[in-house]
């Protein structure tokens, strides 16, 4: 059973392997905890959507911060971090994240990663935005997500770890006192078995990644869909701080009507020296911000955004002429020739750039030990709000919080690994959804691009009141649409067409939608400008009545309910049976905070 008892519409499991965890995700975070829970001699099951390698990853072109250079400590490390996230990072978490992380990246390179070094061996690192030591390490110049994924599905495979490929996961299931107890998920053409099946473990790690595909234009791998999140938020879980999405600020422009995933221009580019510039050449950072191009990427996209409303432009251009030839197919060979596919080439002229969603630097709530409310169902990566990012993701902490977060997830289930006795009770029947859960009426694919459009237009790197309420009402026609469908396939719905067919298309799309209302309804709720979320009818930071979170479940009914954090720390996780039906939700914004967690229906 699920903790609102909403799952989504989806035959009953045919199949079934047991485990003592299984892993959700095979980005940084989801291998990471995979071989650690198999070095512990835990069960371990891998399920991943596409192929091992398919996250996002083997996208990351950047790199991995750490302090590991000379003169370089976590408190520094910890000090951009803070600054990067706008007063709302948990610093807890982040003290965790800098002081266990230059350790867990020489695990990695243990693993067998293979970082870019100098002539005498020491990491080459180098700098990117909101940094202000050179504290990035990278691989094969602008390919380190790929040198880090190709080395953990590696380990994963020397492990002998057994996978599920190009399987979607639907829900969670959970037992009788609401305790996790695996996953079903339906098995795609190539996959190890055909059709709806279970993974039964008393452990689940998400490592899902992000949900940069609910906008048209995102830096994000198809495969990023929100999956994690909304089958949490079914499951009963808490999410916070899903308004902060971070628009990378230089993503190659491909035109007005460009959308799916887009090619970034590394911020690393601009820790090299590249400048940003607009049409007559002026570079309209400077002044704007200590660090100039390498401000964080929140004040970077902001400043691009103007001065396109300024000029009347559909982009601004990043100028690394001055490198050379040499240093752009040696440095950045990966950027070099996405770029030059696209028939500009960054060594003789500029490449435009715009912003365009990148990252979620919220998601499912976690302690620090990645467990959520919801009892056995931790999160990890992009898909988990462990604190550490704010309203802003500093650059190049993502692959580390992934490392760092997924060792300490590991370290917590084989600590409180499952009674031998209990794991000798024998095979059990194939799950099955209970009566008192309801399916969730699908969203049909063709309305997957209607969804993002909708986000892109009201939701995206500038926003207002009047943006978001139309964003909301606009996806609240779709739901709509979508519950009045006949359940019946045979039947024609009063002008709505016949209902969506269960299947991987309609499942992501019903996704897309779960996690753009809650989106929606928290960045209409959040009244300032703050980190990565920029309301231009509320331009200030309220430091007075928003520093603090943003913490949203989903009812019964399928309503995100939100209530506010009474301080930027978040309160503690526990994970137990969870009723969002006991939420009173509020029916409008009061002038003054609300009292401490103070439940909100937007």
């Amino acid at each position: 059973m699920t903790g609102t008892g909403i799952r989504l519409t989806a035959p009953a499991p045919g199949w079934a392997i047991d485990a003592d965890v299984v892993v959700v995700g095979s980005g940084v975070a989801g291998l990471t905890a995979a071989l650690r829970c198999t070095a512990a001699g835990l069960r371990t099951v891998v399920v991943t959507k596409a192929r091992l390698d398919d996250g996002s990853t083997r996208w990351a072109q950047g790199g991995i911060a750490a302090a590991l250079g000379e003169g370089d400590t976590p408190e520094q490390h910890l000090a951009d971090t803070l600054v990067a996230g706008a007063g709302l990072c948990d610093e807890e978490a982040v003290r965790a994240l800098v002081t266990e992380g230059p350790a867990a990246v020489r695990r990695l390179i243990g693993t067998g990663a293979h970082f870019d070094t100098s002539a005498t061996g020491e990491l080459q690192l180098t700098r990117e935005g909101g940094h202000h030591r050179r504290r990035i390490a990278h691989a094969g110049g602008d390919a380190t997500g790929a040198e880090i994924s190709r080395a953990l599905v590696e380990a994963v495979r020397d492990a002998a770890l057994r996978t599920v490929e190009n399987a979607l996961v639907l829900d969670l299931l959970t037992d009788e006192h609401g305790r996790t107890s695996g996953v079903t998920l339906h098995v795609m053409g190539e996959g190890q078995h055909d059709g709806v099946g279970a993974v039964r473990a008393p452990a689940v790690i998400l490592a899902t990644g992000g949900m940069g595909q609910v906008f048209s234009a995102t830096t994000n791998p198809a495969v990023s869909t929100g999956d994690g999140v909304a089958l949490a938020l079914r499951a009963g879980a808490e999410v916070s701080d899903l308004e902060f999405v971070q628009f990378h600020p230089t993503v190659l422009f491909l035109g007005t009507g460009a959308e799916g995933q887009q090619p970034l221009v590394s911020e690393a580019v601009r820790g090299e020296g590249a400048h940003l510039v607009d049409a007559d050449g002026v570079r309209f950072m400077l002044g704007q911000h200590e660090l100039a191009e390498l401000a964080p990427r929140d004040i970077v996209a902001k400043a691009i955004t103007r001065r396109m409303h300024e000029r009347g432009a559909e982009h601004m251009y990043l100028d690394a002429r001055h490198f050379g030839a040499a240093m752009w197919e040696t440095r950045f060979p990966t950027i070099l020739a996405a770029c030059r596919a696209h028939g500009i080439d960054p060594v003789t002229e500029p490449v435009p750039v715009a912003p365009a969603a990148h990252y979620a630097s919220g998601g499912v709530r976690t302690d620090l030990r990645g467990r959520t409310t919801v009892p056995g169902l931790y999160a990890c990566g992009e898909v988990a709000c462990t604190g550490v990012h704010g309203a802003n993701r500093l650059a190049s902490n993502s692959l580390l919080e992934g490392l760092v977060f997924a060792e300490r997830i590991a370290a917590d289930i084989a600590a409180n690994r499952p009674d031998a006795a209990a794991e000798a009770s024998g095979p059990a029947a194939l799950p099955a959804a209970p009566d008192a859960t309801v399916p969730l009426p699908l969203i049909p694919p063709e309305a997957r691009a209607g969804i993002q459009r909708i986000m892109s237009k009201g939701a995206g790197v500038l926003r207002s009141a009047a943006s978001l309420s139309t964003a909301a009402a606009a996806l609240e026609t779709v739901y709509e649409q979508a519950q009045d469908r006949p359940q019946d396939d045979d039947q024609d719905g009063p002008g709505h067409g016949k209902a969506a067919v269960p299947g991987v298309e309609s499942w992501e799309t019903s996704n897309l939608l779960c996690v753009a209302r809650v989106l929606v309804a928290a960045a209409l709720e959040r009244e300032e400008t703050r980190g990565c979320h920029w309301r231009e009818d509320r331009p200030e930071r309220d430091d007075t009545d928003w520093a603090r979170h943003l913490v949203i479940s989903l009812t019964p009914d399928r309503r995100p309910v939100l209530r506010r954090t009474a301080t930027a720390a978040f309160p503690p996780v526990d994970p137990g049976p969870v009723d969002p039906a006991a939420a009173s939700p509020a029916v409008s914004s009061p002038a003054t905070p609300p009292p401490a967690d103070a439940p909100r229906e937007p």
